[in-house]
């Protein structure tokens, strides 16, 4: 796997539906298929590019998550401003901040692997430690899950050692 491209990047304004879940219970499906279905109602958009958000709970550690471990998905798109918010829909900020940019190939049911390097081998070795933040993905408008070929942005939160 290449090493990550750092950036810092400022907030970002997103409308989004979310949904609480686990590994154990994962929604993502059920999630993404309401919200793609209904993101022509978002006025605004900036660019097509879809974002998967994973909000955890307030002073969580990545080394404690389990599969049971539940969490927010959220799937979101960005947009200019907030004017009309669809029904079911809420106004997300992703804080911005320093992040390392990995880039994920294959099924999202591969991704595991991907994760693992990150904060398994890469973190470890890193000057970098997580921070707080939400992680993401940036998925193209055409990013099927289930394609061998597909590629997403898995964007990790860090911040230096003190």
């Amino acid at each position: 796997m290449q090493e990550p491209k750092i950036v810092e990047v400022d907030d970002r304004t997103l409308i989004a539906a979310r949904m609480p879940m686990s590994l154990l219970e994962n929604r993502t499906r059920e999630l993404w298929q309401g919200f793609r279905s209904r993101v022509t109602e978002i006025e605004n958009r900036v660019g097509s590019d879809f974002f998967s958000i994973q909000h955890y709970p307030d002073n969580f550690n990545m080394a404690n998550f389990r599969p049971d471990t539940v969490f927010e998905k959220l799937a979101g798109i960005e947009v200019e401003k907030r004017i009309l918010i669809p029904n079911g829909m809420e106004s997300y900020t992703l804080v911005g901040g320093k992040y390392a940019v990995f880039t994920h190939h294959g099924p999202a049911a591969e991704a595991a692997k991907t994760f693992q390097h990150i904060y398994g081998v890469w973190m470890p070795k890193s000057s970098y430690e997580p921070d707080s933040r939400d992680q993401f993905e940036i998925l193209g408008p055409d990013y099927r899950p289930d394609d061998p070929k597909a590629k997403e942005q898995v964007w990790i939160p860090i911040k230096s050692y003190l």
